[in-house]
C-alpha cells in the first residue's frame, strides 16, 4: 500500500511539473510577444524571413523569433543555425498569426527581427540569463 501511494505521488508530481513546465512556456510566449510589441512601437523591427536573414548575416538584429508552425519547416529552418553562428539571441513562438499581430500587421509573419530595441533593451537582456 506504500509503493502504491508513492507510485501515486511521484506520477502527480512529474505531471505538476510537466504542467508547470508547460505554463512557464506559455509565460515566456506571452513575454516574447510583448517584447516584439514594444520594440514595434518604440525601436525599429523586421519582418519576414528574407529581410530577417539579412539582419543576422548583417549583424544588425538584437533579437529573431520565428513561429513552429510555419509550413514547409524549410523556411525558418535556418535561422537558429545562422543565429547561433552570428551570436543572435534567438527564440521560437507558437503561432505565425500571433507573430504578425504583435509586429503589426494584419497577416502572419514567419519571423521577425528586432533590429533597434528601443524600450525593450532590458527586456532582451532579460532573455538572455
Amino acid at each position: 500500500n506504500f509503493q502504491c501511494s508513492v507510485q501515486k505521488w511521484t506520477k502527480q508530481r512529474i505531471s505538476l511539473q510537466s504542467h508547470d513546465f508547460f505554463v512557464l512556456e506559455r509565460i515566456k510566449m506571452t513575454d516574447i510577444y510583448s517584447i516584439i510589441e514594444k520594440a514595434r512601437k518604440t525601436g525599429k523591427v523586421e519582418k519576414g524571413t528574407n529581410e530577417v536573414t539579412k539582419s543576422i548575416e548583417r549583424g544588425t538584429g538584437k533579437l529573431v523569433v520565428y513561429a513552429a508552425d510555419v509550413e514547409p519547416k524549410e523556411i525558418v529552418k535556418h535561422l537558429p543555425l545562422l543565429c547561433k553562428e552570428k551570436n543572435v539571441l534567438c527564440r521560437e513562438v507558437d503561432s505565425k498569426q500571433k507573430l504578425g499581430i504583435a509586429v503589426g500587421i494584419h497577416v502572419s509573419a514567419s519571423s521577425v527581427a528586432i533590429i533597434e530595441a528601443g524600450d525593450a533593451e532590458k527586456d532582451i537582456a532579460a532573455l538572455k540569463k
